[in-house]
Parts: structure tokens; sequence; C-alpha cells
């Protein structure tokens, strides 16, 4: 299996995060082969950074398993001078596999963030996307992300977190974090996949929210989906790990979700 969203380092004040022998180790208990590992780079949601420079020295010695995204905050220099580009060229050069992971407060289409889905369209990567109230923001429907989807077609956005994965039902409630309750028809996600494939997603709870359809809407979507734990710290709870192994699946499924479709989105 591969996880194709941790976390290293120390990211809350209260809690010293995950060297690489800890994330490792919990991997192997876990049965995940390889994971793709965030840089933080903006000042949002969490309290330090843990930047590309700082990811890249520390997956050196396991770059085998454990494969580092690289960012950067779209806000640096003035207003229109910062050119992403070649430092993202520079970082991919480095090791890394793609982008990620994208928590910037500000919306979705932003012209500063646009910058940075350029230069990763011109190096054809993908992206790791999360979205909430603040960070990414959009409207109701993702309208803003749809533009980005158009504009961008050699980037891979893959969709997280929850104002991404509540777009998964038709009757979004707009007060929740992670909606619960049976998911009902018009879902803009599904949408989404089926208009562009260069979008993506993960979502424990929008797929056991109502297990009928979450079940269903895996094997629909089996070519595009990928296993993911979000894991940063010692202890945390990660559900979804013995839900997809119990889940019935194909082993056609099974392995895209698992494993296949890292390995062509992350090019490992």
């Amino acid at each position: 299996m591969i996880d194709t969203h941790v976390h290293l380092g120390q990211l809350l004040f209260d809690n010293p995060g995950l060297t690489p022998a800890k994330l490792l180790r919990w991997m192997d208990r876990q049965g995940i082969e390889k994971a793709v590992v965030m840089a933080v780079e903006v000042p949002e949601e969490l309290d330090f950074f843990v930047t590309t420079k700082e990811l890249l020295s520390m997956t050196r010695p396991q770059r085998d398993r454990l494969k580092p995204l690289c960012a950067v905050d779209p806000r640096h220099r003035y207003p229109g001078r910062f050119q992403p580009y070649p430092i993202i060229a520079s970082y991919m050069d480095q090791g890394c596999v793609g982008y990620g992971e994208n928590l910037c407060g500000l919306p979705v289409d932003d012209p500063m963030q646009e910058r940075v889905y350029e230069a990763c369209d011109r190096l054809n990567i993908a992206i790791v996307m999360h979205f909430d109230s603040w960070i990414n923001r959009d409207k109701p429907g993702l309208t803003g992300f749809e533009r980005m989807l158009k504009t961008y077609r050699n980037v891979k956005f893959i969709g997280h977190s929850p104002h991404f994965w509540r777009e998964i039902s038709g009757d979004v409630d707009s007060s929740a974090g992670y909606p619960d309750g049976r998911v009902t028809p018009g879902g803009r996600v599904e949408a989404l996949f089926r208009k562009y494939r260069n979008s993506a997603g993960s979502g424990y709870g929008a797929i056991t929210r109502d297990p009928e359809f979450g079940l269903q809407f895996l094997k629909r979507w089996k070519h595009r989906l990928m296993f993911a734990t979000d894991y940063l710290r010692v202890g945390q709870e990660t559900p979804i790990v013995e839900y997809i192994k119990n889940a019935p699946l194909s082993e056609d499924a099974f392995e895209r979700i698992t494993r296949k479709n890292a390995e062509k989105v992350f090019r490992l």
C-alpha cells in the first residue's frame, strides 16, 4: 500500500510530531510500503513550518519509502514579482514527487495561487489541495476550483479536507465541517470527476457517512481515488486503514486505490 498523505516533523506546539523512524515503524505495522510526505510552508492552520528543504533532508536516508512533496508560499515578495517555477523545478530535481500540501489562506483562484498552478502545469505534476473556510476558500459548488481545473489541464489536482468532501452530496450543508447522513444525488465531486480527468480526491468521512453510497463510489471511481491517512502524530487514529483493507472491493479496485493510482500520479 502507498499512503498519499502523511506529515513529518513538529507542526503543533503541544506535540513533537513524527520522526522518520517513528513514521516508518507505524507504516510497517499498517502494511504501508511507501508514503508521500507533505511540506508545510504557510502560516495557516498549523503552529510551525516543515519546509521543503527540511523535508528533503529528513527523507533522504529513506527516499525509497518516504517520497517528499514541495511547497512555497505564493504570497512571497511584492505582488506580481514572485516566480515560483524555478524554485519548484529545483525541488523536483532534488527528489520531490509533486507539490503539497497547498494550505494557503487565499481564494483557490487567486492570481497569486495561479502562479503556482502555472508552474505545476509546466512541470506536469500533482498538487494536494486542502479546502476549508479559509484555506483555498471557494463558493459552494467549487466554481473557482473548476476554473482552475479547466485552465491548468496538465496539473493533477488532488482534493482533500472538509470543503472538498462535503461536495460529495448534492445538498451541501455550509455550516458543517464534515457533514454526516445520507448522500443525495447531484454532488459536485462526482460532476468534476466526470468532467475533468485532472481531479482526484481523499476522504474517509465522506465515504462512510452513507456506507452503501460510499462503497459504490469507491467502485465507480477506483481509477481516480488514492488511499491517504493524513497521519501526523503518534497515537492518531486512522480508521481508513482498516476500512479499506476490509471493504468488499475487487482486487483490481483495491490495488488501484491503495497503490497503482499513486504510482501513476506521483510517478513512483
